[in-house]
């Protein structure tokens, strides 16, 4: 298993990992909006699509080449369904790891047809050699077929109908210049407010049948560290706890139980999120501490740390990254009711009010 794989498969195994599985995808498919007024959140980003796509259409034109980057759960290939649905155009998906030869990139950009939506997750994980054909294909509708090998191989131009693709990545930086440039358009997608979750989680609860308070999806929200992919795994599970427990009506006490059962706590920390702060608070008063220790403090790989736990810890506050080693931040300190060691006392904290 190479570490892109280890790394994922970590995330899916948590509630609040941001990757989907199968079943993400299965509930997904039922609860994505269609169209552009649907889609919660991200208001720059569809405001400026809506003017590209309004555009092409007024001029009979296939969209610009568009470039979606943010944190997985974010509802980037929800917009590349709705701009293949906004342009009346097929879609096809396909991801970078999947294309690791040139040859794969040809076979489907042959079969395209005019006007089709190919969106691209994970681009940045395409092969050097696809990526370069892409380049070619993006700007002059053309792939060059090498046909034979050696001195007599001759390169034979194939001409594309006009498409639009649509890129994913985590960040528009782990592409290489050349092919950034060739996209129309770049969207950053943000993480949500918790007040755009509310509104997710109400709106997928309509979706899925489930009668919820405002309180209810408040709570829900609230623990989805600002992504809707999160906010729905999460509204699944309390509803399953509403089911099995109560009257099947998702309360701000019912939701605080039921997630209470699966280890999130008030922020949307789980289990590994905490073993890493409590380990860093408690057994290294804090920090600074290397990475590798505080992996084996908490008995498990230092890319399962560094990937998969510190993002969300650093993007909370709860975590800094230092030259030195990885320290609390005070949030961390008061998240677990501890106040800081003095300067040179013992290491671990005491306890602190309530």
């Amino acid at each position: 298993m190479t570490r892109d794989e280890a790394e994922t498969a970590a995330l899916i195994e948590r509630l609040v990992g941001s990757v989907a599985d199968g079943e993400d995808q299965a509930v997904e498919a039922a609860l994505r909006p269609k169209d552009l007024n649907e889609f919660i959140g991200q208001e720059k980003v569809r405001e400026q699509l809506d003017l590209v796509l309004r555009a092409a259409r007024a001029r009979g034109a296939t969209a610009d080449h568009v470039l979606l980057s943010g944190a997985p759960g974010l509802g980037k290939t929800t917009l590349s369904m709705i701009i293949a649905a906004e342009m009346e155009a097929p879609l096809r998906i396909t991801s970078g790891p999947a294309i690791q030869h040139a040859g794969d990139l040809t076979a489907i950009l042959s079969s395209l047809q005019e006007g089709e939506v190919l969106f691209l997750d994970e681009i940045h994980r395409m092969s050097r050699p696809a990526e370069e054909m892409l380049y070619m294909a993006m700007e002059d509708f053309r792939v060059d077929v090498i046909v034979g090998k050696g001195p007599g191989a001759t390169a034979i131009p194939l001409e594309l109908p006009p498409f639009t693709l649509v890129g994913a990545t985590v960040r528009a930086g782990l592409l290489p210049p050349p092919l950034r440039d060739r996209f129309g358009f770049t969207g950053h997608m943000e993480f949500y407010e918790p007040a755009e979750l509310e509104r997710v989680v109400h709106r997928s609860a309509r979706l899925l049948e489930v009668e919820t308070t405002s309180e209810g999806a408040a709570e829900v929200a609230g623990r989805s560290r600002g992504t809707p992919r999160i906010a729905n795994r999460l509204l699944r599970r309390v509803r399953d706890y509403a089911q099995v427990k109560a009257d099947g009506r998702i309360t701000r006490e019912i939701a605080e139980a039921a997630l209470a059962v699966y280890e999130v706590d008030a922020r949307g920390l789980d289990r590994l999120d905490r073993a890493v702060l409590g380990a860093l608070l408690k057994l290294f008063g804090g920090g600074p501490v290397g990475l590798s220790t505080l992996a084996v403090a908490v008995g498990e790989e230092r890319e399962t740390v560094a990937e998969v736990a510190e993002p969300f810890l650093v993007r909370e506050g709860l975590l800094a990254r230092t030259p030195r080693g990885r320290v609390a931040m005070p949030a961390a300190w008061e998240h677990f009711g501890l106040v800081p060691p003095r300067q040179g006392g013992p290491a671990g904290g005491r306890e602190g009010p309530h």
